[in-house]
């Protein structure tokens, strides 16, 4: 976790020409893919629990994000969402770039924004939206086997899930988080709106 790797990062994005998405009546949304440390020198990102009382998706793993409200930007709605969620200002300027966008079974369209924070401890959870929080060694989002592409019935599209942390986590964290490995990390020119949610999601 250095300056190395956040110019690696910042290269990589300006390298990479995301591929946004006609809305066609989806709601907008955006997530903070936030690049930290794991306290021991290492890049991690950050990852969140979702409040078990939450009326939607509760109990979730997730990046920090939701929707955009009227007349906000993705990035305003994300530097929003990060200080609501996880108690953390994040700056324009902290922002690295954007991935593609991905659509949701449930009717959003997310844009994901990367972000580097140099402070770990700056985050700590909003108990009345977020659990826990988790920060993931960049290292395990390319371990072998992982990420996990699954075959069924309901759709054509292969089901994308992340063995981590104990559980399987699925789309669009899960889409997100393989974009990220792929481009931002990897320098690979990787597309994932085509990958699918699992069936429970399709709501």
């Amino acid at each position: 976790f250095d300056a190395a790797l956040r110019a690696r990062l910042v290269e990589n994005l300006a390298g990479s020409e995301h591929a946004p998405l006609a809305e066609r009546g989806l709601k907008r949304a955006a997530v903070c893919v936030i690049v930290t440390g794991d306290g021991n020198g290492e890049a991690a990102l950050v990852l969140t629990r979702r409040a078990k009382h939450l009326s939607t998706h509760s109990g979730q793993f997730a990046l920090p994000g939701g929707r955009v409200d009227r007349g906000e930007s993705a990035l305003e709605a994300a530097c929003r969402e990060a200080r609501e969620e996880i108690n953390l200002e994040l700056a324009s300027g902290d922002f690295l770039g954007r991935l593609d966008d991905y659509p949701t079974r449930s009717g959003y369209v997310i844009t994901p924004l990367v972000a580097w924070c140099a402070d770990p401890s700056r985050a700590t959870p909003n108990p009345q939206e977020v659990a826990r929080i988790y920060r993931v060694p960049l290292a395990d989002l390319g371990r072998p086997g992982t990420p996990e592409f699954v075959a069924i019935p309901e759709s054509e599209r292969p089901v994308i899930r992340y063995p981590l942390l104990g559980t399987r986590i699925h789309a669009p964290t899960a889409a997100v988080m393989y974009q990220f490995m792929e481009v931002t990390l990897l320098g690979r020119a990787t597309r994932v709106a085509h990958l699918e949610q699992p069936v429970w999601a399709w709501r």
